[in-house]
């Protein structure tokens, strides 16, 4: 299910940052050739070797100086263009890496003295390499899970207090493990998918070691760091200093590796930067509490040889409402900071993932109560009288004790449950000789004995399964929120001026509304076709979302049709790069009235195709 539902997204990540300006401007004539070309963007965005690329009027490459922060903003990307500029027009292709870490490009044209006679052609593809970035949210989402393992399963331990621990050193394990595989996989494919190459490229030392001088990379470096020196150092010193100390060594822990997320996604850019990273600490730790835990508690009842006692169900009770509580709190902050208004959680992807993330929440939810209703029954049965039974006896050796699962109330003492028959319910084994099933009365039906505690037992491991299972869903949701582009950031990217794809201004210039009649599905696709004369063409699309919006969408098909002289279709054959779609080698014959149909897919379902007629000149 993992690799289906990751390797078989197509459409590109979202960034988190948009183009705001450029200069020179993107479309514009200057007399004199300018010394910089200068980018400023919505919030501060990482460089890379590769950030610019410029080409002449006869599509040659140009040399640039190394890119770097304009006046030292961070906001801004900036390199030096070379003396002695030709006349002609110009294309600047651009790519950075967002402050969330996801990469983000574009490019536009501009013109020394006066525009070129025929268009540049447009720069290769520099959107992100399909296998790449299916690996590195593979990684992504492993690390999220084993996080949660690891985190959760010492939170057990240390605070829940189970008589028997052996069951939780396979998830200790596993969890670290996992953590320190998908933490060295992320680090090694850093540079591949902030450079949108293949992976095969994350052998080149030099792309590696650049990586690390980015806040990404040296947030991985870090996580990595702490999970080596957290078994060689302070696991042993932990064990040599007692459950406090181990309390304490955990907790440093938990909040560092929790850190190495938020300083490097969402929650690093954007508005109120330091409440956002203290919420998102927060919110990952109670996460993990009790998701990690709830994994833990299902290992616990089902694998050790002493069930947990009534105090460790108390204690697990107490963590699990603390840490609701937390996502709670956090989740509505940073709900309210990614929309920017609630009126968007229909109207853009952001919105209906975190919908969708708050459906199966509730799933959890009401999952977890019927846990603590399990729980409640449980804990009840093993705290009545221990006397026996005389119609009903317990099975020899039958173990008494309790297990949690969901966020229970804060005390179990005082719920109203239903009472337990004791021995002092029914008559005195010495003044009957009933038999346990047999009827008191001939012809009427056996009283049903009453549930055992291994008979609740039994319904809260399969109360608690189903958390878990919920719970991997949620925390695949989580991984696509993280890289989704909050609403907010897409309301200010609306703002800023639409980039323009390479190419001169056409003689054809379209602009195609779209509705898939699903919510979010509505839009335009701005088309440029130039010369717009019989012969070679080159064709740009830029797509937009139902906000007026940048959008990115998974296929953009486009074909020619001269019914008068039944040639056709042609295929225009668009090829996406990254940020828009184009073409520069779309050849018609014949001058005339072409049909142009334009075919739109938004989703794996969702599609519309619209047709506009085109005149062709010689």
């Amino acid at each position: 299910m993992l690799v289906l539902l990751v390797l078989g997204s197509a459409a590109p990540a979202s960034a988190h940052a948009a183009l705001r300006a450029s200069d020179p401007g993107a479309g514009s004539v200057v007399k004199t050739a300018p010394r910089h070309i200068t980018l400023t963007f919505t919030e501060s965005v990482g460089l890379l070797d590769d950030s610019f690329r410029v080409y002449s009027p006869d599509n040659h490459r140009v040399e640039l100086g190394e890119p770097q922060h304009a006046d030292g903003a961070s906001d801004t990307a900036r390199a030096a263009l070379p003396a002695g500029l030709a006349e002609g027009t110009y294309t600047v292709a651009w790519r950075v890496v967002s402050a969330d870490s996801h990469p983000v490009s574009g490019a536009f044209t501009f013109s020394l003295g006066a525009p070129s006679p025929t268009p540049p052609a447009a720069p290769g593809d520099h959107a992100e390499h399909p296998v790449t970035k299916s690996l590195y949210d593979t990684g992504r989402y492993l690390a999220y899970i084993a996080a949660a393992l690891l985190i959760g399963t010492a939170a057990f331990a240390a605070l829940c207090r189970p008589p028997d621990t052996a069951p939780l050193r396979l998830p200790l394990i596993t969890g670290w493990w996992t953590l320190l595989i998908a933490t060295s996989a992320l680090l090694v494919l850093r540079a591949p998918y902030e450079n949108g190459t293949s992976p095969t490229t994350a052998l080149d030392l030099g792309a590696f070691t650049g990586t690390l001088s980015g806040r990404p990379g040296l947030a991985l470096l870090t996580r990595l760091a702490l999970l080596l020196l957290t078994a060689a150092v302070l696991l042993p010193l932990a064990r040599r200093g007692g459950p406090r100390a181990r309390l304490a060594a955990g907790a440093a822990v938990s909040v560092a590796l929790a850190l190495t997320w938020a300083a490097a996604e969402h929650a690093s850019a954007g508005i109120q930067v330091p409440a956002a990273m203290t919420s998102s600490v927060l919110h990952l730790l109670a996460t993990a509490c009790w998701l990690g835990g709830l994994t833990a508690l299902l290992l616990t009842l089902y694998r050790a040889k002493t069930p947990p006692p009534p105090e460790t169900v108390t204690r697990f009770s107490r963590l699990a409402f603390l840490s609701v509580t937390v996502l709670v709190v956090t989740g509505l902050y940073q709900s309210w900071r990614g929309l920017g208004s609630w009126s968007v959680l229909t109207d853009s992807s952001y919105g209906r993932t975190l919908t969708a993330k708050l459906a199966a929440a509730v799933f959890l939810l009401a999952a977890a109560g019927l846990s603590r209703r399990w729980t409640t029954l449980l804990v009840t049965r093993a705290a009545a009288p221990a006397t026996v039974d005389a119609r009903v006896p317990e099975p020899v050796g039958a173990p008494v004790g309790a297990g949690s699962g969901g966020p229970a109330a804060d005390a179990v003492d005082g719920a109203d449950v239903p009472e337990v028959p004791n021995a002092a319910d029914v008559p005195n084994a010495a003044d009957t000789a009933d038999v346990p099933g047999e009827p008191d009365v001939p012809g009427e039906p056996a009283m049903p004995p009453p549930p055992t505690a291994d008979h609740y037992r039994r319904a809260l491991r399969r109360s608690v399964l189903a958390e878990v299972m919920v719970a991997v869903v949620v925390l695949l949701i989580t991984t696509v929120l993280t890289g989704t582009l909050p609403a907010r950031a897409e309301a200010e990217a609306a703002r800023a001026p639409r980039p323009q794809v390479a190419g001169l201004p056409g003689a054809e210039a379209f602009t195609i509304p779209y509705d898939v009649g699903t919510p979010g599905g509505r839009g335009t696709v701005q088309i440029q076709m130039d010369p717009g004369r019989v012969g070679e063409n080159g064709l740009q699309a830029v797509v937009f979302g139902p906000r007026d919006a940048l959008t990115f969408v998974p296929e953009l098909r486009i074909s020619f049709t001269l019914a008068a002289e039944d040639i056709g279709p042609i295929d225009a054959r668009l090829t996406d790069r990254g940020g828009y779609w184009a073409t520069s080698d779309l050849t018609l014959p014949l001058e005339g009235t072409w049909t142009m149909k334009l075919t739109i897919r938004v989703s794996d379902l969702d599609q519309v195709t619209e047709t506009r007629q085109v005149e062709i000149t010689r």
